[in-house]
């Protein structure tokens, strides 16, 4: 027996279909509500709407899960490598070997970005944030490939779009962060694999014999895993909009490029290193922070914790925690704003107030300690954000393109502003 809500409205009863995910959670299908009823739902925010059907990543807040097609992120995370977890969000399973192989050379082919591309760098000023040259690079692409990406709906144009963005993402994020200081550019070397490829291009500099750290690697793979999807976040709901209007995953991407770029999404990381500086200059006391953090009338935020989807420990901030934990270890830095970071977990967690709020640190609160110990500049640290979600959003955006279904974004809104009034000509004003 199908399941339905009722919605009472002017004394007339209207029934809608209730729709059950995989994991048993409901919604309320209200398709044809306004047609029926003439009413829309007004969701500042979109926090109670969901806005597709998608089988990508499962994410359960009240009890800390957070699975990618149906595997567990702490599963992929110990076993797996970024390039895989990106072939499973992209294509919904594990490859096996022989695939996994022609996809990693399939990669590898399309590392290298246009040189008339490169020219472009020289547009921007030295100071500019890399998170603008990222999308601005990226959405540029498709000026290069237009006669691939003209018909999103034609599934080798889209491949091959999809394979050529995967692969020349960490040659345009290092070429941004070369420019950011000045270095030449490291052009990619294929006898690499895909992440000891970046940091190469990242920190080598030529003429000189430079060997990639098996630490930081195994590191930035780990953070890269657990940035690759979030369900529908602000920027993959994003990409998923742009998306909608049949834009090419080029455009739809770098849109949500500049949705991560902001302090309350992608930005947060960057938030919690500069927050953690700010203790470390005034002394290194958490009290006093604490204390302002819960004062209503102080502008001071405790930047990390809590989450708004998680009301539990987000799962990728444990996992995060013990690889800063070994990173800083193996490569024997001591950080300073590692023990204040500590002190600060470890305060709020015995606080009344975080505890009664369930403010526990999330992923962002460890994430950028661990960046800085790779030696990754704090603006950089949002483009490695965007580095990491970049198979996700590419997901997101296949999923959508290939199902015959999907409409074109079009919410609606509730109007209040002023109601019908004359035009008043200036001299009578």
């Amino acid at each position: 027996m199908e399941e339905t809500a009722k919605i009472i409205f002017e004394g007339k009863e209207y029934s809608f279909p209730v729709v059950r995910g995989s994991e048993g959670e409901l919604a309320i299908d209200i398709a044809k509500l306004r047609a029926q009823t003439g009413l829309v739902t007004l969701d500042d925010g979109f926090v109670n709407t969901g806005s597709t059907m998608s089988a990508i990543t499962f994410l359960d807040g009240e009890r800390g899960i957070l699975r990618y097609r149906g595997y567990d992120i702490a599963e992929l995370a110990e076993n797996s490598t970024f390039l895989e977890v990106a072939y499973l969000l992209i294509y919904g399973e594990l490859p096996s070997a022989a695939v996994f192989d022609n996809f990693k050379k399939t990669i590898t082919r399309h590392t290298l970005i246009h040189e008339d591309l490169k020219r472009l760098y020289d547009g921007f000023p030295k100071d500019a944030h890399p998170m603008a040259t990222l999308g601005s690079m990226i959405n540029t692409l498709s000026g290069y490939y237009i006669r691939d990406t003209s018909d999103p709906l034609d599934p080798v144009g889209r491949e091959l779009s999809i394979h050529r963005l995967l692969a020349k993402t960490p040659t345009i994020v290092a070429f941004s962060y070369k420019k950011s200081i000045g270095h030449p550019m490291m052009y990619p070397k294929n006898s690499l694999n895909y992440i000891a490829n970046f940091i190469r291009m990242m920190f080598a500099v030529p003429a000189e014999n430079y060997a990639v750290d098996p630490v930081i690697e195994r590191a930035l793979d780990l953070l890269l895993i657990l940035h690759a999807d979030h369900e529908q976040n602000c920027s993959t709901s994003t990409v998923r909009l742009v998306g909608s209007s049949r834009a090419n995953v080029f455009a739809a991407i770098s849109s949500g490029v500049n949705a991560l770029w902001g302090p309350l999404h992608g930005g947060a990381n960057q938030a919690v290193i500069e927050m953690l500086d700010e203790i470390h200059k005034e002394g290194g006391g958490v009290k006093k922070f604490v204390a302002l953090a819960k004062d209503k009338n102080s502008n001071f935020r405790l930047m990390g914790f809590g989450h708004r989807v998680y009301k539990n420990f987000d799962p990728r901030a444990k996992i995060i925690k013990k690889a800063c934990m070994d990173v800083l270890d193996k490569l024997g830095i001591k950080d300073p704003l590692l023990d204040i970071a500590m002190q600060l977990e470890d305060a709020a967690l015995k606080d009344d107030y975080f505890v009664e709020r369930k403010l526990y640190p999330n992923v962002d609160f460890y994430s950028g300690l661990i960046y800085r110990a790779l030696g990754i500049p704090t603006e950089m640290f949002t483009v490695m954000f965007a580095l990491g979600r970049m198979p996700g959003w590419i997901a997101q955006w296949k999923e959508m393109i290939e199902n015959p279904s999907a409409k074109i974004g079009r919410p609606r809104q509730i109007y209040n502003g002023h109601t019908a009034r004359p035009f008043i000509p200036i001299a009578k004003r």
